[in-house]
């Protein structure tokens, strides 16, 4: 089992962390202060904590599970050369400070780039592979929905690196639907902004996306 760095250690970067553990992966999450994580460390034994850049070192496969305003400044401190060759996950939304108009976030990209498409551009030697944006973080590992396992879309532009998180996630319970290249995160990041509509309309948070196929 490769060794995970997860990059972030909010809600999604420990839900994460956990679903990791889980299924055998040995799992160091990272913080800018690492002793924020000591208490949930003591409480989540299976994962270590470590700054941004002993997590980039420490991982064979990494997790960006940031605010995407921060995802940049976050790579920086993880350190260029511990990026380099490595399959990164980008779980970033490209949310901007805005609050949300009628339900409707905000972002800080248009629909003609992405905010992963960015990620690639300035480390084009790590392989950025779009996944885990489009649904809250209670279902990211072991979805339990009465109508099947739910449909994860993700993007990116080494097939080696999506077959590899593809892997991952079927073993965490989702159907892989790969949509293309780096690109296709402009109509992937959006996903996030219908998964939250619901939410802050009516208060509901417990559901995800499925494609249907004839």
């Amino acid at each position: 089992m490769k060794t995970v760095g997860i990059l972030g250690s909010g809600p999604v970067g420990k839900a994460l962390a956990k679903g990791f553990s889980k299924y055998g992966h040995q799992v160091m999450i990272g913080t800018r202060d690492k002793s924020r994580l000591d208490e949930w460390i003591v409480e989540n034994p299976y994962a270590k904590s470590g700054t941004f850049d002993e997590v980039a070192k420490h991982g064979e496969i990494l997790v960006l599970a940031v605010a995407g305003r921060v995802a940049k400044e976050v790579l920086n401190s993880s350190g260029r050369s511990n990026l380099s060759g490595k399959v990164i996950i980008d779980a970033t939304n490209p949310i901007s400070n805005d609050p949300p108009q009628n339900g409707v976030l905000q972002f800080f990209t248009d629909l003609n780039h992405s905010l992963m498409e960015d990620l690639q551009t300035e480390y084009p030697d790590a392989m950025f592979v779009k996944a885990f944006n489009s649904v809250g973080n209670p279902f990211m590992v072991d979805p339990d929905f009465e109508e099947g396992k739910p449909t994860m879309f993700i993007c990116g532009n080494d097939l080696k690196a999506k077959s590899e998180v593809e892997t991952i996630l079927e073993k965490f319970g989702w159907e892989v639907e790969d949509m293309g290249g780096a690109e296709a995160a402009r109509a992937i990041e959006p996903l996030c902004i219908l998964w939250c509509l619901p939410g802050f309309l009516r208060n509901q948070w417990n559901h995800a996306f499925k494609l249907l196929k004839k």
